[in-house]
């Protein structure tokens, strides 16, 4: 990946209007998407749900065994108003994304996806990484339990945003690894472990 320049978002807001009780009642898992964007706002507020930074010392909104964060979030950016399309890297601590690639590569995913139409016609997919070995050396092979622990609170952090914000998602596990490596051009030490395309309700 060749790193550009950074794209700094939009400062995220701290309330919704949406209570956490409604956000779980509407939390439903969606796969159709209108041919519509998403707002450059939106995918701030959820990007910084998922890893964004809550405190001084670098806190996030989602649980790390031993604070060693494993994991990395991409965009897969197709249709997200005020934001070309491409690859970009979410940077947690100073709240923007990296672009490392210009293309539009939702059909590209959704065939390492087993081929499934939702990433395909999502107007962006969010896809988180894990770098095992960060907490492995902390905690040795139990390690790669806590990440799939962080994993499914970031998801959820994710999931539940979305609905507060009136959007649509779900959680994609079923994937070629080794594919979806190819297609993002991932450093050898990340495996990606989560999909999560976005969109407008149908």
């Amino acid at each position: 990946m060749n790193e550009e320049n950074a794209i700094k978002l939009p400062r995220p807001r701290l309330k919704t209007g949406v209570t956490i009780e409604e956000a779980l009642r509407r939390r439903r898992s969606t796969r159709i998407f209108p041919d519509k964007p998403v707002s450059i706002e939106q995918v701030s507020q959820l990007l910084w749900a998922a890893q964004g930074v809550t405190g001084a010392f670098n806190e996030r909104t989602a649980p790390s065994a031993g604070g060693t964060f494993p994991l990395e979030m991409y965009l897969v950016a197709g249709r997200i108003d005020r934001l070309s399309t491409g690859v970009y890297k979410y940077r947690f601590r100073t709240h923007e994304l990296v672009r490392f690639a210009r293309v539009d590569l939702r059909s590209d995913l959704a065939e390492a996806c087993l081929g499934q139409d939702c990433i395909r016609r999502c107007a962006a997919a969010a896809v988180l990484t894990a770098v095992y070995q960060r907490t492995i050396d902390e905690y040795g092979e139990r390690g790669t339990r806590y990440v799939h622990m962080e994993v499914g609170h970031v998801g959820q952090n994710f999931h539940l945003l979305a609905g507060a914000l009136g959007l649509g998602t779900v959680m994609v596990g079923a994937f070629d690894d080794a594919a979806v490596s190819r297609v993002l051009d991932l450093p050898e030490e990340e495996a990606p472990v989560y999909i999560m395309p976005l969109g407008r309700l149908p």
